[in-house]
C-alpha cells in the first residue's frame, strides 16, 4: 500500500500541475506535507532547496529523494515513474492532437486564463515558507536570508544556486 500512496502522491500532482515542475511543487507539498504526513515543511523545504540546487528537474529529484525515503530504491522508482507517467502518457496519446491544434486561439487563451492560478499557486507556497522560516529562525535571520538573498539575485545577478548554497552555509554556521 506504501508504494501505492507514493505512486499517487506525485502522479496526481503530475496530471494536474500544468507548467511543469515550478506548478507541481505546491501540489507534491500538499500530498507529502498535508495529505500523507511524510515530512514538515521545514523538511520539505529543504528538499526544495537541495533538488533546486541540482542540475536537472525539480519534480523528478524530490519525488526520487522524497520515494527513497519512504520505501527505500522501490520507493524512489516509483516516485520518479509516477512523476514522469503523466507526460510519458500525453506524449503517446495526444501528441497529434496537441501538433494539430498548438496554432489555436483558444488553446492560447486557455494558457493565458492558467497563469494566474500557477502564480497564487507559488505565492502561497512561499508565504508558507516565509512563514515557517520566520518562526523557526526568528526575524533578523529572516530579514537578513531575505534581504541579501533579493540584492544577490536581482541586483548582481549572481546565479540561484549559488544563492542557495550560500544560505545553506550561513544557516549551517549560524543557525
Amino acid at each position: 500500500m506504501l508504494y501505492w500512496h507514493i505512486f499517487l502522491a506525485f502522479f496526481i500532482p503530475g496530471i494536474v500541475g500544468y507548467g511543469g515542475g515550478p506548478a507541481s511543487i505546491p501540489l507534491v507539498e500538499n500530498e507529502v506535507v498535508d495529505h500523507y504526513g511524510w515530512m514538515t515543511v521545514p523538511e520539505f523545504s529543504e528538499v526544495l532547496a537541495l533538488g533546486n540546487s541540482l542540475p536537472g528537474p525539480i519534480a523528478t529529484k524530490m519525488a526520487g529523494y522524497i520515494g527513497y525515503e519512504q520505501g527505500g530504491v522501490l520507493g524512489s522508482i516509483v516516485g520518479i515513474f509516477a512523476t514522469v507517467a503523466p507526460s510519458l502518457l500525453l506524449m503517446i496519446v495526444l501528441l497529434g492532437l496537441l501538433y494539430k491544434y498548438k496554432d489555436s486561439p483558444k488553446v492560447k487563451r486557455m494558457t493565458n486564463y492558467i497563469r494566474p492560478t500557477i502564480a497564487v499557486m507559488l505565492g502561497v507556497m512561499a508565504f508558507s515558507f516565509f512563514s515557517t522560516s520566520y518562526s523557526d529562525s526568528g526575524v533578523l535571520q529572516t530579514v537578513i536570508l531575505v534581504g541579501v538573498s533579493f540584492f544577490l539575485l536581482e541586483k548582481l545577478k549572481v546565479h540561484p544556486a549559488y544563492v542557495i548554497m550560500g544560505s545553506l552555509i550561513y544557516g549551517g554556521i549560524f543557525l
